[in-house]
């Protein structure tokens, strides 16, 4: 997509109260700028937004979103400053950021195919599926928590997939700002220092509580805490300078030998006879089994609107096309946004549409998916039928349609440059910090990606999730996640790229994201900062952020709906393309976590 037209510069602006755009802007790019808000819009608290001419990164962290541009700037696409991005947010945001986890790239080229890459973590080929039940039947915690957390990893074997075959510049320099960022240090802010400490506090409680037998896991755990404190044993504050001499070394032999050298050699051993002497289940033969999986995306169209997004085992995608067909079933759009109504149809969508992806979704390599019921538009009318616009339907009357045989710290981050290619990514290790323990020696973190599956059918995950057999655990098996990076295109130019961290909640946020952009033709800024409500059927309760108005709450109340608040739903680091002026705009979602734009 060409920019010539656009005004030079780069504008930031910063998260405040009452900023107006068109005057924040230099004077010769302000009224460009202007045009894309409705007169008299200001940028809301919580949100921060840059604008630019060539390429935009927007991310959960501004060390790595400022690495990705600087890789465009450097001649490199958007894949390759995804890599880069990738790499840096394993150093400077470590309870989602990783190396140990896995995740789903969605990705649109500048001639406008698009195709979506599956690097979720899979199951060791030890892995049983009662292998979380304790001898009164019950799960226990070892799926959240220690080494038997932990899957199969992917992230470096899909970043390098995606580098091979879409990216430019060489593999080792998308590498080399995560390896300085991790020898050198980075400077924490207020976030991620309180992230650490907090983290700490768990993984002493972890360590109070495994076996005197188990030493190798007690020495991890030790080693694990060394990394996450200062050396007098106090915890790391803000401005204080962390560095990861361990992690710097591993990611200078990825850098080096490529994503064998963390599946195949020396390092493959490492990882894995160390997890196997913790406990964990990992082998060799699993970490050089492990391949990313290029998918076809799901794609479909709404309200003249085209969405491109990932597939299963992702069950973001079909779960998101579910509630854009409820919305258009119900006409949503016709009422407005915050309105009680709205929330009450929209609440009573989620109910059935969650009751269907929680029973009937799964890796489809390993169960047959009832997937063109599901994305047909004549089956969610059906679906929708026996809601009651009075009254809320308890969720235990609610099955799933069809017959059939995401912890809040995963992370998002958005791509945009100047050709057009765009790349939406969302990457986790699950649980914040994951499995809470590290590979001794490595500086990776164990993912806790396990407990996605389905521990045992009718108990929930540590997100409240009751998912059904289809679910169930298998060897090499990846398990269903949220997941939900989607790209928005209009009359075949891009539009926006969206995604968001939160479980089960990533779905909800990126589908009221979509639907006030286009529905309700909110600025992106609006759609971020906006209060979200979420449903996943079980358990049968509205969570809704605080900003809600108590008045919302009360109304909700009313008509049946069990109501618990939480302060943030999903983090949305978005980008969009003025329809206007083919302007790059960049919001990042600074009221709910430490993210930041970088534009060029």
């Amino acid at each position: 997509m060409k920019r010539s037209h656009l005004a030079l510069g780069i504008i930031a602006i910063a998260a405040c109260r009452s900023a107006v755009i068109a005057t924040s802007a230099a004077p010769e790019i302000a009224p460009r700028v202007a045009a894309h808000f409705p007169a008299g819009w200001h940028l809301p608290s919580g949100a921060q937004a840059s604008f630019a001419e060539h390429a935009i990164v927007s991310s959960n962290d501004s060390i790595a979103s400022r690495v990705g541009r600087d890789i465009i700037r450097r001649g490199g696409n958007a894949v390759d400053a995804a890599v880069a991005v990738a790499f840096a947010l394993g150093v400077t945001h470590p309870t989602a950021g990783n190396i140990g986890g896995g995740g789903f790239m969605v990705i649109r080229l500048p001639d406008g195919t698009s195709t979506a890459i599956d690097y979720r973590e899979t199951a060791p080929g030890a892995a049983t599926r009662d292998m979380y039940l304790d001898a009164a039947d019950k799960p226990t915690r070892d799926s959240r928590v220690g080494p038997r957390a932990a899957g199969i990893p992917g992230v470096v074997r899909g970043l390098e997939y995606a580098h091979r075959k879409y990216g430019k510049l060489p593999w080792r320099e998308l590498i080399q700002p995560a390896i300085a960022l991790a020898r050198r240090g980075v400077v924490l802010d207020a976030f991620h220092a309180t992230e650490m400490a907090a983290v700490t506090l768990n993984m002493t409680d972890y360590t109070a509580k495994v076996p005197a037998t188990n030493a190798a896991l007690r020495r991890a755990m030790a080693a694990t805490l060394r990394t996450f404190r200062k050396t007098d044993g106090s915890t790391y504050a803000r401005g204080d300078t962390w560095r990861q001499p361990e992690l710097a070394r591993t990611l200078g032999a990825i850098a080096a030998g490529g994503a064998d050298a963390f599946y195949r050699g020396r390092l493959a051993r490492t990882l894995a006879r160390r997890v196997a002497a913790m406990g964990g289940l990992w082998t060799e033969a699993d970490l050089a089994g492990y391949k990313a999986i290029e998918r076809e995306p799901i794609r479909f169209s709404y309200h003249g609107h085209d969405i491109i997004t990932m597939p299963p085992p992702s069950g973001g995608g079909i779960t998101m096309r579910q509630i854009l067909a409820a919305s258009d079933t119900l006409h949503l759009e016709r009422l407005d946004w915050d309105s009680v109504d709205r929330i009450h149809l929209y609440v009573e969508a989620l109910r059935r549409i969650y009751a269907d992806s929680t029973q009937l979704l799964g890796d489809p390599g390993f169960v047959k998916i009832p997937l063109t019921t599901l994305l047909d538009t004549g089956y969610i009318p059906k679906r929708m039928a026996d809601i009651n616009r009075a009254r809320a339907t308890p969720s235990s009357t609610i099955k799933s349609g069809v017959a059939s045989t995401e912890h809040l710290e995963t992370t998002h981050f958005s791509v945009v440059d100047g050709a057009g290619m765009a790349v939406a990514n969302t990457f986790t290790l699950n649980g914040g910090f994951g499995a809470k323990v590290q590979v001794p020696g490595t500086g990776v973190t164990l993912n806790n990606e396990m407990d996605d599956f389905t521990a045992k059918v009718g108990a929930p995950n540590m997100f409240g999730l009751v998912m059904g057999a289809q679910n169930g655990i298998q060897p090499g098996k990846r398990m269903l996640s949220s997941m939900t990076p989607t790209i928005v295109v209009k009359d075949g130019r891009l539009r926006a790229v969206v995604g968001s961290p939160g479980g089960p909640t990533i779905i909800t946020t990126v589908a009221q994201i979509v639907m006030q952009l286009i529905d309700h033709q909110r600025p992106l800024a609006d759609a971020v900062v906006a209060a979200r409500v979420h449903h996943q059927w079980m358990p049968d309760e509205i969570t809704y952020e605080a900003s809600l108005p108590a008045a919302t709450v009360v109304a909700l109340k009313d008509k049946g709906h069990a109501m618990r608040t939480r302060n943030h739903i999903g983090v949305a680091n978005c980008i969009e393309v003025d329809p206007k002026t083919g302007a790059l705009i960049a919001v990042a979602d600074v009221k709910r976590d430490g993210g930041k734009a970088a534009a060029w």
